[in-house]
């Protein structure tokens, strides 16, 4: 069979779904998330062409990987079909490319879409941290180094953490990107440590909805601390996740987009991953391919209007574009 190449209409409908069940065999390590909405899952990388996509493992999904004639070639199929090929990328710390480590897998905030809180994880010490940068430095996939954290005891003192840790990333010549939720300032500190990008993430744009989901914190904090951000980054180097699956209209979804992008923040697509931790929390629906690339176009307009463009990102989600249409790199 001729291979089939990813296309933003295939890649939509693998995410929309966002599981995949594979061989043990095919993945001699599969690495779990323990960040965000979808920390506890273990998930594949999949690549096609210059595209990934990320899928979480799930021996129950209706979509699957098997291995296909062609040295380390995979196929995805549905119901018997193939639907692409490509390869399965190694993810020694989270994704491809990449030492992107959580540094605190707690939170003491309770956003009802995510498993954090539940889960209440592990808290990495900085020699746990530079060991796993060491590990994929020796894979020899060491191309940027990303942080994350959940809130052990307060969003200050998981600035400071980052704070301690970046002078010794420095030495691994890398970029070098940061995504916690902030402190007023933080920005100029993070810049001057040695910090290439910063990701903070509004979660919702709906206000509204962000009151039900992530109560105990402030959208419009958010947004300042974004604001500032941009001051001290410029444009194209500060992120912000915004998830698709809460209950939140497309003309919310335009209007969010559109005051990020005036900002100089680019948004990150990211479809809501329902968790059985947080069942009945809150309204969870994962979005349809349709709604999927209907969306990534309006931002890709939005984004091309000031001047943004996510395929210049170094660090983070929007270097890997794993589980996004990524407006640029996508299509």
């Amino acid at each position: 069979m001729q291979s089939k190449l990813i296309t933003p209409e295939i890649k939509a409908f693998l995410i929309s779904i966002g599981s995949v069940s594979v061989d043990p065999s095919l993945i001699p390590r599969a690495r779990g998330s323990t960040a965000g909405p979808g920390a506890g899952t273990s998930s594949v990388f999949f690549r096609s062409g210059n595209k990934r996509v990320r899928l979480s493992i799930n021996k129950d999904s209706p979509l699957s990987i098997l291995k296909v004639e062609g040295e380390g070639d995979v196929g995805v199929f549905y119901q018997g079909k193939e639907l692409v090929r490509g390869k399965l990328e190694p993810a020694p710390a989270h994704c491809p490319d990449q030492a992107f480590i959580t540094l605190c897998e707690r939170c003491v905030f309770d956003c009802k879409y995510c498993p954090v809180p539940k889960l209440q994880g592990h808290v990495k010490s900085d020699e746990e941290v530079l060991n796993i940068i060491d590990e994929v430095l020796r894979a020899g996939n060491l191309k940027a180094i990303s942080l994350t954290s959940g809130v052990e005891t307060s969003i200050e003192g998981e600035v400071e953490r980052v704070l301690k840790l970046l002078p010794a990333l420095k030495k691994y010549n890398v970029p070098i990107g940061v995504s916690v939720y902030p402190t007023e300032g933080c920005s100029r500190k993070f810049y001057e440590a040695g910090a290439s990008e910063v990701k903070y993430n509004v979660e919702t744009m709906d206000q509204e909805i962000f009151k039900k989901v992530c109560g105990d914190l402030s959208l419009d904090y958010i947004l300042d601390r974004l604001r500032e951000a941009v001051d001290v980054f410029g444009k194209n180097r500060v992120f912000s996740n915004f998830i698709i699956g809460l209950g939140e209209s497309d003309d919310s979804v335009r209007d969010g987009i559109e005051t990020l992008a005036q900002m100089g923040v680019i948004p990150v697509l990211r479809p809501v991953n329902p968790h059985p931790l947080r069942a009945g929390d809150c309204f969870t629906e994962r979005p349809s391919p349709e709604r999927l690339l209907t969306l990534a176009k309006l931002e890709a307009e939005i984004l091309k209007k000031y001047g943004l463009d996510p395929g210049l990102a170094k660090t983070m989600c929007l270097k890997c574009t794993g589980c996004d249409l990524v407006p640029f790199v996508d299509f």
